[in-house]
């Protein structure tokens, strides 16, 4: 997380929402023989979060030899790059702009028999979100084909302990000078030169 409180004012409620809509982001976590990491998609609930891995995950083995293991998920947003050119002021250097959210706890195994209905939870979560498509279900599955597949997966909870989010918008200067930057990036193509400006200028 950056250090610099300016960029670090949004309220665990405004993090955690940033998280459960992003649904997806990198568990981290200490392993024997140095730093372990996966890349997964999560159900955030109150005070944990849900997420699944392959059996054959090393970060999924050491939680399950260990019992338990402090973890932190980390949730990406959006990111630019910041010319200093579009701040219209002298001798300013490039930085960047980003949105990230750290949730830290400990990660458990969970029974086995709740993984069906982590699944289900996780996609209908997303399936909900393609709307209006009919949603997918696993029950258009054929018979024993769904329960084969569960097989290769395990449940896994982070208790939430902590959450910590970083904004860094340019909020450390003047309205006028982050509005050079949000036409700056308006005028680039990608997705995160666009989320950038997007959440800048709500904040103008």
């Amino acid at each position: 997380m950056h250090p610099n409180p300016a960029f670090r004012g949004e309220e665990a409620a405004a993090n955690l929402a940033f998280a459960a809509a992003r649904g997806f982001g990198m568990v981290t976590a200490g392993g024997p023989e140095g730093p372990l990491c996966a890349h997964v998609p999560f159900l955030l609930g109150e005070g944990f979060v849900d997420l699944h891995l392959a059996r054959s995950n090393a970060l999924g083995r050491a939680v399950m030899a260990a019992g338990r293991l402090p973890a932190l998920i980390a949730v990406s947003g959006p990111d630019a790059y910041i010319s200093p050119d579009w701040y219209g002021l002298e001798d300013q250097v490039p930085t960047w702009n980003y949105v990230a959210v750290h949730l830290r706890g400990v990660l458990e195994p969970l029974p086995e028999d709740t993984l069906h209905k982590m699944v289900d939870d996780l996609s209908a979560l997303h399936e909900a979100r393609l709307l209006p498509k009919k949603p997918w279900v696993s029950t258009k599955m054929t018979e024993g084909v769904m329960a084969r597949m569960l097989r290769m997966i395990l449940p896994f909870r982070l208790q939430l302990t902590g959450v910590e989010g970083t904004w860094k918008l340019n909020q450390n200067k003047t309205p006028e000078v982050r509005a050079g930057a949000v036409e700056g990036l308006r005028g680039q193509e990608d997705a995160g030169s666009q989320g950038i400006a997007a959440l800048m200028a709500a904040r103008l």
